[in-house]
């Protein structure tokens, strides 16, 4: 199903923090793996998480400008109206469902996938799915390129430099056993 940049994942807020799954997702939409969307409000729950992580706000900043310019097209707008039309076990996730169905999302990638249920989310043609198993999902369906674009997320790690296995290693700890194991099998 994931196959090009034609497939769009609206990434939510607790994908985009911790930095090594973020940086995976980034690398794998600059390498044309997928189209990345999110929204205003879930950039701010992403502020939220780095201000209580006491990340500097300068840095704060920086990261969200970056993540903007780096996708220019991935802010979703105009969402808002849907919010109170939709029910999810989490009054506080209805944005995120919103946001997806305003840009046409095939899939929300979430940790949270329990407030997100097929039997609402199927009525919207939409998939919650893990990090780990969306990206393990695009690197079965584009192994080469996968492989490209882990080796360039590697290559730009620089404080501190780090090999591929020490990558791996850390995606591995954040969660991302399977997604590490299957590019740790490609290289």
């Amino acid at each position: 199903m994931i196959h090009s940049v034609r497939f769009t994942a609206l990434l939510d807020a607790n994908v985009l923090f911790p930095l090594h799954c973020r940086d995976t997702l980034f690398w794998f939409a600059h390498f044309d793996l997928y189209t990345p969307k999110w929204s205003g409000m879930i950039f701010n729950e992403w502020k939220a998480v780095m201000e209580r992580k006491r990340i500097p706000e300068d840095r704060i900043i920086k990261q969200l400008e970056l993540a903007n310019q780096a996708f220019p097209d991935a802010l979703t707008q105009n969402y808002e109206s849907l919010i109170p039309m939709l029910d999810l076990p989490d009054e506080n996730d209805r944005h995120v469902l919103a946001a997806a169905i305003k840009c046409s999302a095939d899939v929300i990638v979430t940790n949270n996938l329990v407030d997100f249920p097929m039997s609402i989310l199927s009525n919207f043609e939409i998939k919650a799915i893990s990090p780990d198993d969306f990206l393990t999902d695009t690197i079965d369906l584009s192994p080469n390129q996968a492989v490209e674009a882990f080796k360039a997320m590697v290559l730009h790690k620089r404080n501190p430099p780090l090999s591929e296995f020490e990558v791996l290693n850390i995606l591995r700890n954040n969660g991302l056993v399977n997604a590490a194991n299957y590019l740790h099998a490609l290289l």
